[in-house]
């Protein structure tokens, strides 16, 4: 992950769902090019944002096992309206199915009540040294990072103050 796109976590249930928000600012690079005079986020980065919600889940309900989760599949993909700078992104993504490394979720974004996107899509998970044993050592590094990544991220989450 380059960027992320997820910049809170609002609800969380491990190996099920998760609520994440993308708030969209002037500031992402893209908008400038996306499109002069009427910037809105770019549907394969709206995708991205649902990709990146996904992963978290994965990793978290892993326990943070596996260093690599690509996307293998966008299904059913749809995009329904823009993002807009000023707008927050809510992504939700909750898992249809798992078969070992590899899960299918149900996932969509919403502008306030508003759907703009939605897709099923299909991520699988694996170490790279699985593959090659020179690259065991780039999996520990990435699951730290990961692990560092969600430290920051897991500050952003709603307390359960009972």
């Amino acid at each position: 992950m380059k960027f992320s796109l997820i910049d809170e976590v609002l609800e969380l249930e491990p190996s099920k769902s998760i609520l994440a928000a993308k708030n969209l600012t002037r500031a992402e690079e893209y908008l400038a090019d996306h499109f002069p005079g009427f910037p809105v986020m770019p549907g394969v980065m709206m995708l991205e944002t649902l990709v990146q919600a996904s992963a978290w889940l994965m990793r978290i309900s892993s326990q943070f096992e596996f260093s690599t989760i690509l996307l293998s599949e966008a299904k059913a993909l749809r995009f329904k309206s823009f993002v807009a700078p000023g707008d927050q992104l809510i992504v939700s993504s909750t898992v249809h199915k798992t078969e070992e490394a590899v899960w299918t979720f149900k996932a969509s974004g919403k502008v306030e009540s508003r759907e703009v996107v939605s897709a099923r899509l299909v991520l699988k998970q694996f170490n790279l040294g699985d593959k090659d044993e020179k690259l065991k050592e780039n999996d520990v590094r990435m699951i730290e990072h990961f692990k560092h990544a969600w430290g920051e991220l897991e500050r952003t989450m709603p307390r359960d103050n009972s």
